[in-house]
């Protein structure tokens, strides 16, 4: 980024460079200010690749699909980089254009992507095809090597975008195995494989301190999971916290899996 802003003038580099720092350092607590910030920046330097990405993904993180995908390609176009293509499939997926996202994916050169960027467009394209019904297309685009390796840091989210593929295409058993193992090497719990594997053999974790939650027999769960940045709807953050009942319930029927994550 410092050497992109060498190319303004000093005021105008500081005054940039500040409000690329604040963009990213609110994007997770707070994506609406810190797209605010980055379009301050994008009004001073509309031509540097940096400001270009940091409003591309503010907008992709507060649901504004479009704006994403336009900043973004311009990114690329700027920076002669395929960084997010991931983020504008997701993008595509999110406005109902599932089939755009698989295209993205087969247009890739892969061998061009960072091994991590590779693999989330991969999970990306899979859930496209799980979005057109494409169940088994998708579990078998997920059947890669990856899926083995313990050590892959896009371990846990490939696992959990496999058995989320399996459960769709009606495989429970399957799928409870590669839930297991995505809670086994999820150590930062960036999934809540560990939930899906409780719902699967018929446990709900529920939170009787919480008023919108259900009573200990049974009810509405409490933690209800709501809609993720790529338009899926989710389940919720595996969490333990103290004060949680665990409630007894009828395993899911097989047909009932969720729809396919990203």
């Amino acid at each position: 980024m410092r050497s992109e802003l060498r190319t303004l003038t000093g005021p105008v580099a500081t005054l940039v460079g500040k409000r690329l720092v604040a963009s990213g350092l609110l994007l997770d607590d707070d994506p609406a200010e810190a797209l605010a910030h980055a379009l301050v920046a994008r009004r001073l330097a509309p031509r540097v690749a940096s400001v270009r990405e940091a409003v591309g993904l503010a907008a992709y993180h507060t649901g504004q699909w479009s704006m994403a995908v336009a900043e973004l390609r311009t990114y690329h176009r700027i920076a002669g980089r395929q960084t997010h293509l991931a983020v504008i499939a997701d993008c595509e997926r999110a406005q109902g254009r599932p089939e755009r996202a698989v295209d993205l994916y087969r247009a890739a050169n892969l061998d061009k992507l960072e091994p991590d960027e590779a693999i989330e467009l991969l999970i990306v394209a899979a859930g496209a095809r799980g979005d057109m019904g494409q169940t088994d297309a998708a579990v078998a685009m997920l059947q890669v090597p990856d899926l083995r390796d313990d050590d892959a840091p896009w371990g846990p989210r490939l696992r959990y975008a496999y058995a989320d593929s399996l459960l769709a295409a009606g495989r429970t058993d399957d799928a409870r195995e590669w839930f297991a193992k995505a809670a086994d090497v999820d150590e930062d719990l960036v999934t809540d494989a560990a939930d899906r594997l409780l719902e699967l053999d018929g446990v709900v974790i529920d939170d009787p301190t919480d008023p919108a939650g259900g009573d200990d027999t049974g009810g509405e769960r409490g933690d209800a999971g709501g809609t993720s940045g790529d338009g899926q709807t989710r389940h919720p953050e595996s969490t333990t916290r103290p004060g949680r009942v665990v409630i007894f319930t009828e395993p899911p029927a097989a047909d009932d899996g969720p729809d396919p994550v990203r």
